[in-house]
């Protein structure tokens, strides 16, 4: 009988990692301290009609190669019925051999639908699409359903300072849930002036979301303080920023309220204008953070929104980004003295989407250790375009090479979807495949306990360690 692509051994391609998978990382459960699942569905336990509603609506990772092998918008984003979305995707799926997204594909097939004897393709559409539609119509198979069958023991959603964390409180008054549901404090749009009328109307919202108003910087530092202070109430104990790069210029108050005066009468800014306030905007978010002992992380590098007419039809985060090429190390270096100079530096995660950085983000993160907390600033893991064999290898080399691997606090899903959770599956294999060929390449110790406990660390315990959930 022919193995199935997605067997119990792949990726092990040595015994020893064959033993350290299935002994060590196999059954642990998962901190997903970093996505952007929506906590409406988990709060409401929402069940899914089919699987393009699960599986393909707003994955702009499938988008992306979609319209590289020339499928119609139509068939992606527009109205297209959903069997005809699904039946777009499979037939793309043979064309994506050596992109990840095949790999996670059949991986999520298998789990949690059981499905290995299949590869996904036109032939093979109709009856994948009727097997896992299903079980969707199960309840072994709604949100709250999939995250413990998936034994994902704490999951934090990312959430703008002004949203209400309704769900959340639905969430945790049910008692229903077995996954913890943290929220994460994402304030981007708070230091985004360059955005013109929109970061006025933020303003806005922003004011009435923290009941003050917004005249100067300290009105504005009062009312991200406000939500702040919400914020860890409803459990939340990290922040994330989605930004290009570090910002540390010098300001004064002065500088920071002409900029709010400016961007509210709709006048341009300078460059030197903006960089002065997302520096100021950083330096506070850092120091309220380190108040409350809550994890700060940085994902920097990428450029979004580059398709000006795409972005007109179809919004923000629709497949449309690359990696960049910003300046990194001198800003990173810059804004972390900052807060360390007053021992205000919080534990802090560097995430890096361009793979030239990898050795940079690396051993800035050795500068600024405190040796008191273990791992304090982290090298987080391979992000977005990095995220697959190769990228994960590059980060975690990176990591062994010139920082100290036993301390990672391992792989997050940075998804959108409820599917995504093969990712730690996926890194985990890869993990052992790594350790398993050194022990018997001689280059570690061929000692199970001693390697097994490292893999034990960076899947699970290191996590459930460094983040300070309450």
């Amino acid at each position: 009988m022919k193995k199935p692509f997605i067997h119990e051994e792949f990726l092990l391609d040595t015994k020893a990692a064959s033993k350290l998978f299935h002994t060590f990382a196999e059954h642990l459960p998962i901190i997903d301290y970093h996505c952007h699942l929506s906590p409406q569905e988990i709060a409401e336990n929402r069940t899914f009609e089919n699987m393009t509603q699960v599986w393909l609506s707003g994955d702009h990772y499938k988008w992306r190669a979609m319209r590289t092998c020339g499928v119609d918008e139509y068939y992606i984003t527009g109205s297209a019925s959903d069997w005809e979305k699904f039946e777009a995707w499979a037939m793309t799926v043979p064309k994506v051999l050596r992109n990840p997204l095949y790999h996670w594909t059949h991986l999520e097939l298998k789990h949690p639908f059981g499905i290995s004897n299949l590869l996904l393709d036109k032939k093979t559409a109709r009856t994948i699409w009727n097997r896992c539609n299903a079980k969707l119509a199960t309840p072994g198979f709604s949100t709250q359903s999939i995250l413990r069958k998936m034994n994902v023991e704490v999951v934090c959603t990312t959430e703008d300072p002004t949203d209400s964390l309704q769900y959340h409180q639905v969430y945790s008054k049910s008692g229903n849930g077995k996954t913890k549901l943290v929220p994460a404090f994402r304030p981007d749009r708070a230091m985004a002036p360059e955005d013109g009328d929109e970061f006025v109307r933020y303003l806005g919202t922003l004011e009435e979301a923290a009941s003050s108003e917004i005249k100067n910087f300290e009105g504005l530092i009062a009312a991200i303080r406000a939500r702040h202070d919400y914020f860890h109430s409803h459990g939340c104990r990290l922040s994330d920023h989605g930004i290009e790069t570090a910002y540390a210029d010098g300001y004064t108050q002065a500088e920071l309220d002409k900029v709010i005066k400016k961007a509210r009468k709709g006048e341009n800014l300078t460059r030197a204008e903006i960089g002065k306030f997302k520096s100021a905007m950083m330096y506070e978010f850092g120091v309220m953070d380190h108040e409350k002992g809550w994890v700060q992380q940085f994902h920097l590098g990428a450029l979004r929104d580059t398709n000006a007419r795409m972005k007109r039809l179809l919004g923000q985060d629709t497949g449309y980004d690359s990696i960049g090429d910003f300046e990194l190390a001198g800003p990173l270096a810059r804004f972390l003295d900052r807060l360390d100079s007053t021992d205000q530096l919080p534990r802090t995660i560097l995430y890096n989407v361009n793979p030239r950085d990898n050795e940079l983000m690396a051993t800035m993160t050795g500068n600024f250790q405190d040796g008191k907390i273990p791992g304090k600033i982290q090298y987080g893991a391979a992000w977005w375009f990095l995220d697959q064999l190769d990228g994960m290898t590059k980060q975690l080399d990176a990591l062994s090479y010139t920082g100290v691997l036993s301390q990672f606090v391992g792989m997050l899903t940075d998804s959108r979807s409820f599917l995504s959770y093969p990712r730690h599956e996926y890194f985990r294999r890869l993990l052992c495949r790594i350790l398993g060929r050194e022990i018997e390449q001689g280059l570690i110790p061929n000692d199970l306990k001693l390697v097994g406990g490292l893999v034990t660390d960076i899947c699970y315990k290191n996590a459930k360690q460094y983040f300070p959930f309450a």
